[in-house]
């Protein structure tokens, strides 16, 4: 082989040494495993107790508690108290989280911190107690109290995300004219996202817990079934609407898992 030719091949092997590799294409943020198998999981337990209850001997009580539609109703009410309630949980807490983190509003943040402790710190049971007496029985009561039970997981994630921001990145976002409201919207909050994304999720298991008080206030929702198991002594009643509450958590554990890897900043991610 010639000299040139040599040379010309020498050429073509540096080139393809120093050739960066080819982009990967982007790994999938849900595996397969993360959407089928809690789910299959649940519908084989409902489907358990579906056919179990086939075959139980009810006695008329039962029966009366659990026949007319009184199972879907609980249910439905149980959902609408978590979701209700939930909404206005986010549009509390994350604002007022914000506004604890700016310069001017620093030196409350205790104080709210302190009362969203306090809201927390009281039981369940007394809280809607005190609510019935001051509000009356009903759906308001019992939504005010599973507001404020469930306030403080969102907004210390909220104050905690937003304060362990990076100040340089901060700065060079000023830096670069970016205005007050533009570096909040686009680089603290984003990189605040996945812990208050886990006080989310953490809110949500709380409220279909604590949803399920709201008997006692004449709120409904799957706590009937459960006391009304619990005064009657009626175990299948107390079973159905204890596995349903169950299930009902997990399921939405599960959604706010899905949303949290499916809203969580592309550039946050570790590969592992």
């Amino acid at each position: 082989m010639t000299t040139p030719e040599l040379d010309e091949r020498e050429d073509q092997e540096e080139a393809g040494a120093t050739r960066p590799p080819a982009p990967e294409s982007p790994k999938a943020r849900i595996s397969w495993q993360k959407l089928t198998i809690l789910p299959a999981v649940l519908v084989a337990v409902l489907l358990a107790t579906w056919l179990w209850f086939r075959q139980a001997d009810l006695d008329s009580i039962s029966e009366n508690a659990l026949s007319g539609g009184q199972v879907s109703k609980a249910l439905w009410q149980h959902i609408q108290l978590t979701v209700i309630s939930t909404f206005f949980v986010l549009i509390i807490a994350i604002p007022l989280g914000i506004l604890l983190t700016r310069r001017a509003f620093r030196k409350a943040t205790p104080v709210a911190m302190a009362f969203a402790n306090m809201g927390q710190a009281t039981p369940a049971l007394g809280l809607l107690a005190l609510l019935v007496i001051w509000l009356g029985t009903g759906t308001r009561a019992a939504l005010i109290g599973i507001i404020i039970y469930a306030i403080l997981p969102v907004l210390s994630n909220t104050i905690a995300g937003l304060r362990a921001n990076d100040p340089t990145l901060l700065e060079a976002a000023r830096g670069i004219g970016m205005s007050p409201l533009g570096v909040l919207g686009r680089v603290e909050l984003p990189l605040a996202v996945p812990l208050i994304l886990a006080g989310v999720r953490t809110a949500l298991v709380l409220n279909v817990g604590t949803a399920t008080l709201a008997t006692f206030g004449g709120g409904g929702g799957l706590g009937v079934l459960i006391t009304t198991g619990i005064t009657n002594q009626r175990m299948p009643v107390l079973m159905l609407g204890s596995i349903l509450t169950v299930v009902l958590a997990l399921l939405v554990d599960w959604l706010a898992s899905l949303a949290e890897l499916l809203l969580r900043p592309r550039g946050l991610e570790v590969d592992v």
